[in-house]
């Protein structure tokens, strides 16, 4: 299965230490330092993460940053934690930069859902301009350079050499991506957004083929990697819960959509305004370069960024779902229902060739 479901196995409940911690929504700090055999705990949640939470978490002496499924209406397969810390633990070793895993819990009955503990890296997801006014042009360049680098060297991994070959079914991706994100929506679907039916279906119906299979990322963007000032670099690849083997088109599609806005905002609350700083490169260079670095056949990439605008769309029709019912934790996320349509009229407007 290109997806298996998340894992859900029962264990004994553990005590809570008798000294108070902190609450935070999501993660029970006592039942957690009972877990690692700890002493008291202290945590915060990283703000930014638009699915699964994110925490750093120390007990004084160690730090660690804790990764688990959102609060509420959680859509089968789509945030299984036991994948995200296969695929990190695999490519440790290799030229894409992942922190170190340190654990995978299973076991719901820890902090009420499946979570595995990494090393903190140092670096910074960098979202928004004020984030840094280091970022000079000659920087900003090397930076956009290094995105894509980072990306096809990721989409360079042999799955067989990092004991990955059973991770999805290349056979057939684009096809079953289109089916599962249409799935996807109808299991998020609460309001009318015209147009959307009709851009499943012209993806549906003009699905090209695949020339080469290689592990993707599902989400690699800027602000899912960890950036370093001095030198500027990028430390690690993070958030790797839609990762699976496939078409590497569509992660070159999507970093294309997200580098050119997401509805034409100047305060897209979604990937920040970063890349309008002076001396980034535009999408269309990074393409060339992707192409240059991989070898890869860029044809058909108005498909891939068509059906890039249709996937977002869905995730953050399903984010705004959730944020109605309450099961979303972080600020924000009234902002994201008023981005579905206008990803939905980009992803129209992309398969028609029109970009």
């Amino acid at each position: 299965m290109t997806e298996p479901p998340a894992p859900g196995q029962s264990g004994p409940e553990l005590p809570t230490p008798e000294l108070p911690t902190p609450e935070l929504p999501g993660l029970d700090l006592g039942r957690l330092a009972a877990h690692l055999g700890t002493g008291p705990l202290t945590g915060e949640l990283i703000p930014g993460g638009r699915s699964n939470l994110t925490y750093r978490v120390t007990d004084g002496a160690h730090r660690w940053v804790l990764r688990r499924p959102p609060l509420g209406h959680v859509l089968a397969t789509a945030h299984d934690m036991t994948r995200e810390h296969r695929v990190i633990s695999a490519l440790a070793g290799t030229a894409v930069p992942v922190p170190a895993v340190e654990l995978l819990c299973e076991d719901t009955d820890v902090i009420g859902a499946p979570f595995y503990l990494m090393e903190e890296v140092p670096g910074q997801a960098l979202r928004h301009r004020d984030q840094c006014p280091w970022l000079t042009p000659d920087k900003a360049r090397a930076l956009s350079d290094r995105l894509v680098d980072v990306l096809a060297d990721l989409h360079a991994v042999d799955p067989a050499d990092v004991g990955l070959t059973d991770f999805g079914r290349p056979e057939g991706f684009l096809t079953r991506q289109v089916t599962r994100w249409g799935k996807q929506l109808d299991a998020s679907r609460s309001r009318e957004l015209p147009g959307i039916d009709e851009l499943r279906d012209r993806l549906g119906a003009t699905v090209p083929r695949s020339a080469r299979a290689t592990i993707v990322h599902g989400d690699y963007r800027l602000d899912n990697v960890l950036v370093t000032e001095d030198p500027v670099d990028i430390s690690a690849v993070l958030d790797w819960e839609m990762a699976t083997l496939g078409d590497p088109l569509a992660d070159v599609g999507l970093l294309c959509v997200y580098w050119n806005g997401i509805g034409a905002r100047e305060d897209d609350p979604v990937t920040g305004t970063v890349p309008t700083l002076p001396g980034f490169t535009g999408a269309g260079e990074m393409v060339r370069r992707y192409a240059e670095r991989s070898g890869a056949d860029v044809t058909d990439l108005d498909w891939y960024t068509a059906f890039a605008y249709f996937k977002l769309a869905v995730i953050l029709e399903g984010i705004h779902f959730r944020f109605t019912r309450g099961k979303t934790v972080g600020a924000g996320f009234d902002q994201i229902g008023h981005l579905t349509l206008p990803l939905v009229r980009q992803g129209l407007a992309a398969t028609a060739g029109e970009r």
